[in-house]
C-alpha cells in the first residue's frame, strides 16, 4: 500500500473536533481504541480551529488489528466515516467492522 492509496475520510459529524470545519481538516487521522471502539486518535475537543485550509484527509494509521479492514495496521477500506463517540470527548470511525 503507498500513499496514493490511503483511504480518505469521506464524512466527520464531530462538530466538537477542532479539526472539523464544513469536514474534516487534519492531514491524517489515525484510529485507535480499545473495548469495542475505534477512536479517532485526532479527535481535539477545542474550540480552535486546526488544519489545513485545503486537504483531502486520509487514514494514517489504524491500531485496531481486530477490524476487518486493518491490514498490517494500515487501513484498507475504500473509505471511512467518523462520527460521535458515546461520550463528548471522543470520536469513532464508523467504518470498524469486526474482523
Amino acid at each position: 500500500m503507498t500513499s496514493l492509496e490511503m483511504p480518505r475520510v469521506s464524512e466527520c459529524s464531530v462538530s466538537a473536533c477542532s479539526y472539523n470545519h464544513d469536514g474534516c481538516h487534519a492531514f491524517a487521522i489515525n484510529v485507535g481504541g480499545s473495548n469495542g471502539t475505534a477512536d479517532c486518535g485526532t479527535f481535539i475537543p477545542l474550540s480552535t480551529k486546526g488544519g489545513l485550509d485545503t486537504v483531502s484527509t486520509q487514514v494514517g494509521a489504524c491500531q485496531r488489528v481486530d477490524c476487518s479492514f486493518n491490514d498490517n495496521l494500515e487501513c484498507s477500506a475504500a473509505a471511512v466515516r467518523i462520527g460521535a463517540g458515546e461520550s463528548s470527548d471522543t470520536a469513532n470511525c464508523l467504518t470498524y467492522s469486526k474482523a
